[in-house]
Parts: C-alpha cells; structure tokens; sequence
C-alpha cells in the first residue's frame, strides 16, 4: 500500500467516509450555559470536516455525568438544538460525524453535581488525578459507590443520550469506555472491587460496558456505534492486574453486537505507545469491523500500519487544533502548525476557530 491509501474512500458501517483519518476527541471547554455548544463550535468543527470521520469532544449523557466545567451536555432539548447547528455545518462540508457519549464517573467534584452530591463509581475509591473547575484545577471529589438498582439508570441514560444524539443529526455515537471514566472504571480492578454482578470476574467488570453497548446498538443500530477503550492506559488513576484477559474478552462482546468501530487508544494516553505489555493484534483478530488505532499517530506510522493491516483507520487528535486541514497537509506532506497550549480550554475564538488553513 501507499501513503495514499489513507486518503481513499472506507465504508464504516452504513458509511461511507472520505479517507482513513479520524479527527479524535477533543475536550475544549467551550460550552456556554447550559452546557449547550454554541455557534463557535459549528464553526470549528466545520473548518474539520475534511477528515473521514469527526468524533465530537466527550459529551455527558446527564449532569451527574459530568466532570469538568463548560463541556457539553446530550441530555436537555437546547443542547439537542445547539448540537444541530454543528451537525448542520458539518454535513454541510460533506463531513461526517460521531458524538462521543461520556459519563465520568468518579473523575468529578462535588461543584459539578446536583445539589453538591459526591460523584458515583463502581466503588468509593478516590481517583488520583484532577479535574477543570471553577476556572482552575482542583483534586477530584470522593467518589460513592453505585447501588446495584442504579445501574439500569446509567444504562439507560446512556440508550437516551444516543436517541438525542440522532435527533441532533449525528451519523452515530462513541461510548466512551476509555481514559479511567465510568465504564473503564468498572472495567478494572484497580477502581473497581465490588462483589455483587459488576465486580471481580473479568466477566462481570466487563458487564456495564457491553450493557450499555447493547442498548445504544439496539437505541440507533448497531452500524451508527462505536465504542472506545483503552486497555493499559492509567489516565485518571486505573489500573487492571488482567488487561489482556479483560479486554479480549470486552472486545468479543463487543465484535458478538456488530457495532461498528472499536476505537483503541493504544498504550498510555497522550503517553508512551509501550507503556505496559499488551497484544493490540489480538483485539483486531477478534473484531470483524473496523479497528481505529490511536496514540502517537502520524502519518509515517499511521501508513505503515495501514500497509501492514493492523487498523483501518487513524485517529489524530492534537493535530487537529492548530491544523484544521490536517488531511490536506498530510496528504501533501506539508508542515504543521503548532498549537497555543494556553487555549486548549476554555476561552473564545482564540486558539479555536482562528488556527488557519495552509494560504488562509
């Protein structure tokens, strides 16, 4: 294969996608009150729409969801509305995109939840990491443990954010079951030590993600959903003694649903590729759809990997900030932009929507 594999044509469920690169998730703290996007975010993602497939920044599925300030929310009609603006615009471009749904379970602070109640996880282990909120960092709030009859809850919270999601134009969703959020969480045994039907066997830890998998999957169809995971990463404090184990059998789930796409942040995220043993290619044998491939992708490795058959598609994620036309500069080998580190959250336009394109 040649470089230019990565710029032909893909079919991705009912999809057909324009190229191979994936814009990834990016959280930008941009959402107004509400927790609504607003018609800066129309416009970023629009300037984005030339990758193959756009996976929207994590978005909550409830307020208890929720973990860092002015991230958007799927679950209130205006968001649906403000969400439609985006979809709009990039549909408009010829784009094509996902929402990425997200619960975060115990990596929030009482400041973000109802009432000030403690955030929720598989058990109350506080998570060593921190969280953006009234305008600074601040350690993450002690989480409770989920009562086994709350669980239907978070599931089905997840089906309905899925239903908004496609009432808002999106051509399918993500699970977020990545990054030490809810569902990883739940996952591994580093954060999870509950002993009732979600705890202790890899079966068990495995059970939330692929409940929530099914029920999206029977919510829009199986070819609008994918789902994100990342097996060896400690973001956010998790850790598993069993990665191999847990995640081959997760992805077997996942591959017995047909959803469409896992999308694999491979090593630590933003971090090391080799940071723990673990057998990617075992998840790809055992996933009959596509497989995107994510952590320190750039267009000589995202090529060679693609020639050698061990993904079919290739998420970049920081890239995508300062270089709106990414795939374009890829495809001509041109330079890229660097980005303002001091406008990654929050803010207005700048370092957002103002990053030109080549000869803009």
């Amino acid at each position: 294969m040649t470089g230019n594999s990565l710029f032909e044509p893909f079919k991705l469920g009912e999809l057909t996608l324009a190229n191979r690169v994936v814009m990834a998730p990016l959280t930008r703290n941009r959402a107004g009150n509400g927790f609504v996007p607003g018609d800066l975010a129309a416009e970023y993602y629009a300037q984005r729409a030339s990758a193959g497939l756009i996976v929207s920044e994590a978005t909550q599925i409830s307020q208890q969801g929720q973990g860092y300030q002015d991230t958007p929310g799927i679950y209130s009609q205006a968001q649906i509305d403000g969400w439609r603006k985006v979809t709009d615009a990039v549909h408009g471009k010829g784009g094509r995109i996902f929402l990425q749904l997200w619960h975060v379970g115990r990596v929030s602070h009482v400041d973000l939840q109802e009432n000030g109640a403690a955030p929720v996880a598989p058990s109350a282990i506080r998570a060593e990491t921190q969280t953006f909120v009234n305008n600074g960092f601040a350690d993450v709030s002690e989480p409770r443990a989920l009562e086994l009859n709350e669980i239907p809850g978070i599931v089905n919270d997840f089906r309905k954010a899925a239903a908004n999601a496609v009432s808002a134009g999106f051509d399918g969703v993500e699970i977020h079951g990545a990054n030490g959020y809810l569902l990883d969480q739940f996952a591994k045994d580093g954060s999870n030590v509950r002993t009732d039907a979600y705890g202790g066997s890899v079966e068990n830890r495995s059970r939330l993600m692929l409940e929530v998998a099914a029920a999206v999957a029977e919510e829009i169809g199986a070819g609008r959903t994918g789902v994100r995971i990342s097996p060896v990463s400690p973001f956010n404090g998790v850790s598993s003694s069993d990665p191999q184990a847990q995640f081959d059998h997760i992805v077997d789930g996942l591959d017995a649903l047909g959803v469409a796409y896992i999308h694999v942040v491979e090593g630590a995220t933003g971090g090391p590729r080799d940071a723990a043993p673990f057998d990617f290619g075992s998840l790809r044998k055992r996933f009959r759809n596509a497989y995107i491939a994510n952590n320190g992708y750039d267009l000589e490795l995202a090529t060679r990997s693609l020639g050698e058959g061990k993904a079919d598609l290739f998420a970049f994620g920081r890239p995508f900030i300062a270089n709106p036309d990414l795939v374009d500069r890829l495809k001509t080998n041109a330079p890229l932009a660097h980005l303002n580190p001091a406008t990654l959250y929050g803010g207005g336009a700048a370092g957002y929507t103002d990053y030109p394109a080549i000869g803009g």
